[in-house]
């Protein structure tokens, strides 16, 4: 009978506290002294009672101790929640939450935990909020988490991980967790899983893990020493300096120091005898070569610590081995790291070649929906319209202009497209009628006449519209951008002016290739005077297509002012490229604008990317390739064929 006694006693001792216990204050009675003055060491025995408990009323208990609004009723030892009510104190059950009323605060003891404990007792609460009902608390404890990544948050964020019912945070936890297993997992086997694990994700935060496992610090000995994690021998001259590794040598308490100057001069200055120092007249000594001559008098006669030559230095500096090794001890868990950090790396280099050529493609199709109505224009009728850019600003500001009285974002757009069009064919139009008709072949005066024109479509815009940039908002559905990792992403607003711009290359392609208005326009492209010749009036079809390519320009100025603001400048902003988009892709053709907008968006973004600290550099450098190219082919990528390819 006495040993199932004993056996039943040892088997009640070894039961954790928490299990035992009934009620939150029953574990807090047991650690009562714990609970009313917490130190950093004592803390972690309540708080691991407390988690194991999986009492609910144990996660608003931590957060009201640690905002130190826990006391103890001194008649009998029971703790409460307190709030202050005037000169009273109202207190609160712990375990029902029920309010007890007013009580005298002389008879309450207040705990007070300091910062350390404050901070054991929120990693507690992460571990409760990890398994909250609540999924913006679950999220802020990972928050919490990732901001920390304490070891000690390892174990619980784990287990919560399969209970996760949110497949994004579920996803979010296995991944946090992975990279706390690769800095803080117990078995090898588990960190070099961990770390391998990782090598596919390209964020930055798991970049920095893959660091932290690699850090390395800065040595020097003999020879380097057995189990030494090895990271690189350091080459003095070639890694570091000599100047470097000796001071290196001195911290290490490898040799001696270096006298310096200061030094030399409150040496003599401690030794002057009668005008004298070692025999040498001070007044002597005005030169950095005569005091160190006085200073080695000194150290010869044992007063002052001798120089260290500059032989001496080089003798010491070959004597031993400069090297840098790894903070991880681990070979195995440090070959794992950098073969991750490798993977990552090349993947983001692929990543940023795309991310790259994504811009870069954005870009072109911005440069072709700006060219391409001047592209229409200038090679059919050769009239170099430098009033193109205030088409693209009419066009923009048509769009500013619905969205004052269609207050629907994506209906407004709807709307802006045709009617800007309208406008600006109407302007183009327009202009050609009272301009340019007058001023064919006559391209000095046509570019006199449509840079006047520009200058006075600029300030009609800035006494209508004032100087002030305006806004034309995208639709809600193209806020944000599609993100393929870290690295490439490319925004919606980016994708929908690529889409445009393809809409408008195919129907284009189709107007020219399919309708009569087309085969005139190509006819009188080819050879205006063989077209007049069948019946084809080149001065309709002249009009005609100025206003086609104004409207063009206009819906451009649509589309570019969702990218950019809307200002009486900023058709200025596109109208080199777009003349340089034309010619060098070849006049009066649809796919050498194309291959033109192209090449100069892809151009552009190359020498932003070598050069990133310098955008007029770009613009500079891609204008001479632009000039070194038409050297060498005149006629544009997709030169025109016929007989208008001989003018």
């Amino acid at each position: 009978m006495s040993r199932l006694l004993s056996l039943a006693l040892a088997l009640w001792l070894t039961v954790p506290v928490a299990v035992a216990a009934q009620s939150l204050q029953d574990i807090l009675q047991i650690h009562q002294e714990e609970v009313l003055k917490p130190g950093r060491r004592s803390v972690g025995v309540v708080l691991d009672d407390l988690v194991a408990s999986g009492l609910p009323q144990a996660l608003p208990f931590l957060e009201a101790w640690r905002d130190r609004e826990i006391v103890k009723r001194d008649s009998d030892g029971l703790f409460f929640r307190a709030s202050e009510d005037g000169d009273m104190v109202t207190l609160m059950d712990l375990d029902t939450g029920e309010n007890l009323g007013p009580a005298n605060a002389a008879g309450l003891t207040e705990s007070r935990p300091n910062g350390g404990v404050r901070r054991a007792i929120g990693d507690a609460l992460v571990q409760f909020q990890l398994s909250d009902p609540d999924i913006e608390k679950r999220l802020t404890a990972v928050q919490a988490i990732a901001r920390s990544m304490d070891a000690s948050q390892l174990a619980p964020l784990s287990a919560s991980i399969e209970g996760e019912s949110d497949r994004d945070l579920k996803a979010t936890k296995t991944r946090l967790a992975g990279m706390l297993g690769a800095l803080f997992a117990d078995t090898q086997e588990a960190r070099i899983a961990a770390i391998e694990a990782l090598a596919g994700d390209l964020s930055v935060d798991v970049r920095a893990v893959l660091s932290t496992v690699l850090s390395t610090s800065s040595s020097v000995a003999p020879t380097v020493p057995d189990g030494t994690n090895l990271a690189q021998t350091l080459d003095v001259g070639t890694d570091i300096s000599a100047v470097e590794a000796y001071q290196q040598l001195v911290d290490a308490d490898l040799a001696p120091a270096l006298i310096t100057k200061a030094a030399i001069r409150e040496a003599l200055v401690a030794n002057i005898q009668g005008g004298l120092v070692a025999g040498i007249p001070v007044a002597t000594l005005d030169t950095d070569e005569a005091r160190a001559g006085a200073y080695d008098a000194l150290a010869a006669g044992g007063i002052a610590a001798p120089r260290v030559t500059d032989a001496q230095q080089a003798e010491a500096i070959a004597a031993h081995t400069f090297f840098l090794a790894y903070d991880e001890t681990d070979v195995a868990i440090t070959d794992a790291a950098r073969a991750a950090q490798r993977a990552i790396e090349t993947s983001v280099a692929v990543s940023q070649g795309i991310d790259l050529g994504l811009d870069a493609l954005s870009l072109a199709s911005i440069y072709f929906l700006a060219a391409i109505g001047l592209a229409i224009t200038f090679g059919v009728m050769g009239v170099i319209n430098m009033a193109h850019g205030e088409f693209i600003m009419m066009g923009a500001y048509t769009g500013f202009v619905v969205q004052q009285f269609v207050p629907d974002y994506t209906l407004s757009i709807i709307i802006a497209l045709p009617l800007a069009f309208a406008i600006t064919f109407g302007a183009g139009v327009l202009m050609e009628r009272l301009v340019i008709r007058h001023l064919y072949h006559r391209p000095l005066e046509t570019l006199l006449a449509t840079f006047g024109i520009s200058i006075a479509l600029q300030q009609l815009a800035k006494n209508i519209f004032g100087t002030q940039a305006r806004p034309l908002t995208s639709p809600e559905w193209l806020d944000g951008a599609l993100v393929f990792n870290d690295v490439v992403a490319i925004s919606y607003i980016r994708i929908a002016i690529f889409v445009l711009a393809l809409i408008f290359l195919a129907l284009i392609l189709f107007v020219l290739k399919r309708t009569r208005l087309g085969l005139e326009v190509r006819a009188v492209t080819q050879n205006p005077g063989m077209a007049a010749s069948m019946g084809i009036n080149p001065d309709r079809i002249n009009m005609l297509t100025f206003g086609l390519g104004s409207g063009i320009a206009g819906i451009a100025g649509v589309a570019i002012g969702l990218y950019a603001k809307v200002t009486s400048e900023m058709g200025a902003d596109y109208i080199v490229q777009s003349f340089m988009t034309v010619v060098v892709g070849g006049v009066g053709n649809v796919w050498g604008t194309l291959a033109g907008a192209s090449l100069i968006g892809f151009l552009q973004k190359g020498i932003e990317w070598l050069n990133p600290s310098n955008t007029l550099a770009a613009q500079t450098y891609m204008i001479l390739f632009i000039i070194l190219f038409i050297q060498f082919r005149p006629k544009g990528i997709v030169a025109l064929k016929g007989r208008a390819a001989a003018d």
